[in-house]
């Protein structure tokens, strides 16, 4: 593939909560940034779960009903064509915990947060597919033991998972490609700094100004269900 002159032969994808809001997903902060009278930062926490596991069973619950709701959208439909594109290879990286890349083909997903539709055991640390509403009376199916399933979910002040994959994808890529993305939660805030020192070619794709902006070479404003379609179909063209 050939981007601004340049032969494209790997590619890494960073999606954050930008681009699921396109298709109707509540992002992590809904408007007022309350949840039920909290404040969602306070419940994502291992210190919230050990404190009231039933507020933060409840709040996970909802957010993975609420999934049922929403559909892909263009952006993530053009990201799957271009992972399916035979002359490159496209790591796909993604703060969300939803399912829409994966519903819209994309068959290589690192969910570095976690994913809503799994739960971990801390008994036996198995994990499950998350097929139900789960509360502290929740059993493993692995070990049987009761009130050790949490969700599947890299919180505040946890490590976030596949780091060393991440890491040796950055350090190699032609092109890494921001997408719906604040800038605020690190490490993925850093990637770009990671990318750019390494020689690849960074872009960001937003709607508005992230706080790592200016860190990027290339910019495109507007919509990932229009700018990730469009930056696809001048990939796969060239």
């Amino acid at each position: 593939m050939m981007f601004q002159g340049r032969f494209i032969k790997r590619v890494v994808i960073l999606t954050g909560a930008g681009i699921s809001a396109e298709s109707g997903l509540s992002t992590f902060r809904d408007a007022d940034g309350l949840w039920e009278q909290h404040d969602p930062m306070e419940i994502a926490t291992p210190e919230a779960f050990a404190r009231d596991p039933a507020l933060v069973y409840r709040f996970y619950n909802a957010r993975r009903k609420q999934l049922a709701s929403v559909q892909p959208n263009a952006a993530h439909l053009a990201l799957a064509q271009l992972q399916q594109a035979p002359d490159a290879e496209v790591f796909l990286v993604t703060q969300n915990v939803d399912d829409l890349h994966e519903r819209a083909g994309s068959e290589q997903v690192c969910h570095m947060h976690g994913e809503l539709q799994r739960m971990r055991c801390q008994a036996c640390d198995s994990v499950l597919p998350a097929l139900v509403s789960y509360d502290d009376a929740s059993i493993c199916a692995h070990c049987n033991t009761r009130g050790k399933l949490r969700p599947d979910i890299v919180w505040f002040g946890e490590m976030p998972y596949h780091m060393d994959l991440i890491d040796l994808k950055l350090a190699n890529c032609d092109l890494f490609v921001a997408v719906g993305t604040s800038g605020v939660v690190y490490p993925a805030a850093g990637f770009v700094r990671q990318a750019g020192i390494q020689g690849g070619t960074t872009l960001e794709i937003n709607k508005e100004i992230s706080e790592v902006s200016n860190h990027f070479q290339l910019h495109r404003q507007g919509p990932a269900t229009s700018e990730v379609t469009a930056l696809v179909r001048e990939l796969l063209a060239g």
